[in-house]
């Protein structure tokens, strides 16, 4: 019997023959979703059913010195969990187990792999709201929220996956089971384990059980397509909402005029406004139906200064679904060859300057076609350009990347790294804070078996 064969073996013993997917159903599945027709290169995939399995799992790798990649919904954008031919993807497909509400505490246990969808909808059936919202809702997991810290469409009110989890269970490199499940909002009990899993992209643990923080469910919302002469325009009119609504602005999203004409193109979502104006947003207050008056009050007085300049108010749940059309339906995008996606952060006071000089330089890329949007209240962009040559994808590179390293932005707002982004890292990390990083994973990983080569 070969290793790879004895490995297979072991790995099947422990999960049961149905757990270990490998050949041409193994072939069968894409690499991720921004690699579709690629098939997974590991040698095997393992699906394990709950904790106790996974750390199982990862004993035996670690004994038999095999690499082992976690992988989720694989909706991620930076190819985190692209494997290797002699590495083992490990996949939470089987941990979707959603456990009773606790309606007084407002918190669940989900197992990984659950997807968000089901949580929200677990959540909702319970008279509460679980706040992350995804346009990969469906299939995106909680394990993979997790792992890369993801944000969404309500970070403005409710903040990053960080915020909504408060413990969770996860499995080292060696087999280790690290549990902090309680489901508590104050603990300072020293170090927060659980913070190490948030955000590191299982590189340093996967995590297999999560303690979710829930919230009252909304009683109702205020929303608005609005146009502005610019983004400082758009600032101006999230604080002047955020002060008139007392935080509860849950959404602002930045809509530039090319993204809104691709995404309102006929056959696609309706446009409430005309294409005439150099800025759009969405913007949505969480309020009860009795505040609609004070929402709109708010919309004309910054009408008549100018800082709007056109808005349309949703006055219906269907026309409130419209708005979000226009801005979730981002397969419109790769339907029109503009497939390359990108996610940086930078400071509000800068993003104008930012996008006008970003759009200026890609257009002077020939064959380059470039759209921007994102969350614009926390300071998230969303690029999307058509896919070039090497050389003419590396000049797209430069010119979305380069500049943010002076601006005191993010080359990853709410991704991660994986292997997309490891070379762009330093322009958002200092030497020390990188070699700090390496620190902690030498700790936790010496041998490099979890998630080899992803953010280094």
């Amino acid at each position: 019997m070969t290793e790879a064969e004895s490995i297979l073996a072991r790995l099947s013993d422990i999960v049961g023959p149905s757990g270990v997917i490998t050949g041409e159903e193994l072939l069968g599945r894409s690499a991720n979703w921004t690699r579709p027709t690629e098939p997974c290169a590991a040698l095997a995939l393992v699906r394990p059913r709950n904790t106790t399995e996974t750390s199982a799992v990862m004993a035996a790798c670690h004994a038999a010195g095999v690499a082992v990649v976690p992988r989720g919904g694989a909706t991620g954008l930076v190819d985190g969990t692209l494997c290797a031919p002699d590495e083992i993807t490990l996949s939470t497909e089987r941990m979707t187990g959603i456990e009773p509400v606790d309606p007084l505490g407002m918190t669940v246990v989900v197992g990984t792999g659950a997807t968000i969808e089901s949580v929200q909808n677990a959540a909702t059936e319970s008279g509460l709201f679980f706040p992350l919202d995804l346009g990969a809702r469906g299939s995106a997991t909680i394990g993979g929220a997790i792992s890369t810290n993801a944000g969404g469409l309500r970070v403005l009110r409710y903040g990053m996956m960080r915020e909504m989890v408060l413990g969770l269970e996860a499995v080292l490199a060696d087999g280790t089971v690290v549990s902090s499940m309680r489901p508590l909002i104050k603990n300072n009990t020293g170090l927060d384990l659980k913070q190490i899993f948030v955000g590191t992209e299982g590189t340093l643990g996967i995590v297999t059980r999560a303690v979710l923080r829930l919230r009252p469910e909304p009683a109702g919302y205020a929303t608005a397509l609005i146009a502005c002469p610019g983004v400082d325009d758009g600032a101006r009119v999230l604080r002047a909402a955020q002060s008139a609504f007392q935080g509860r602005v849950s959404s602002f999203e930045g809509l530039w005029p090319d993204f809104y004409q691709v995404m309102t193109a006929p056959g696609r979502a309706t446009a409430p406004l005309s294409y005439d104006y150099p800025f759009y947003a969405i913007i949505e207050v969480e309020c009860v139906p009795e505040e609609s008056d004070r929402f709109l009050g708010l919309l004309e007085g910054l009408m008549g200064e100018g800082t709007i300049l056109d808005a349309a108010v949703a006055s219906s749940e269907e026309q409130r679904r419209g708005m979000w059309r226009i801005r979730d339906r981002v397969e419109h995008l790769n339907a029109d060859r503009i497939e390359r996606a990108f996610d940086v952060s930078v400071p509000l006071s800068k993003m104008d300057g930012y996008v006008r000089a970003t759009l200026e330089r890609l257009a002077a890329i020939p064959g380059c076609r470039a759209v921007v949007y994102g969350h614009i209240g926390d300071n998230n962009l969303h690029w999307n350009t058509t896919r070039l040559d090497p050389a003419g994808n590396a000049a797209i590179d430069a010119a979305i990347y380069a500049p943010l390293a002076e601006l005191n932005g993010s080359v990853s707002a709410e991704h991660g790294i994986g292997l997309e982004k490891r070379g762009k890292l330093p322009l958002s990390r200092s030497p020390e804070e990188i070699g700090a990083m390496r620190l902690i994973k030498r700790a936790l990983d010496p041998d490099n078996r979890l998630n080899p080569g992803k953010i280094f």
